[in-house]
């Protein structure tokens, strides 16, 4: 119950980081590379089930700072890198990572992408190691080391 806890309070903290970055989280850039991580992160095995797409959905509508674009362009763009993993996981991958690398040169958007992917994670109260693997080869797409976020 400890390590729930702890993951708990560890999303509940990068969440408000990211809140107070909202005004300056807005570019094409950031949004494709968000709705990237969050398919990498739900695709991390390999499959995504149907609740599982369902309740990143969820997330991603509920998020304020995605609320600075429109849910269903968010959707769309969650659904389109969910069907590139999910027909060839590796291939894919390549595509999505490619997409998150976008924000490198944005370190406070590279940062906040990272910090959705472990949000999206742990929602479920399991940020399991699949899941870390992804988020931490992200961390190095945008030049950030996967320490900064306990990876």
């Amino acid at each position: 119950m400890a390590l729930w806890k702890k993951l708990r309070e560890s999303t509940q903290q990068m969440q408000s980081q990211l809140l107070s970055k909202k005004n300056e989280l807005k570019s094409g850039a950031f949004r494709d590379a968000s709705m990237a991580m969050c398919a990498l992160v739900a695709a991390a095995d390999g499959s995504v089930d149907p609740s599982e797409r369902q309740r990143t959905a969820s997330l991603i509508a509920g998020n304020e700072v995605l609320q600075n674009f429109p849910a269903d362009d968010l959707q769309h763009r969650f659904n389109d890198y969910v069907s590139k993993l999910t027909a060839d996981f590796a291939f894919g991958k390549v595509s999505v990572l490619q997409d998150i690398g976008r924000v490198k040169k944005n370190p406070s958007e590279a940062r906040a992408v990272i910090q959705i992917g472990i949000i999206i994670g742990g929602a479920d109260g399991d940020f399991d190691d699949t899941e870390k693997a992804v988020v931490r080869e992200a961390c190095f797409v945008v030049g950030l080391q996967p320490a900064e976020f306990d990876l």
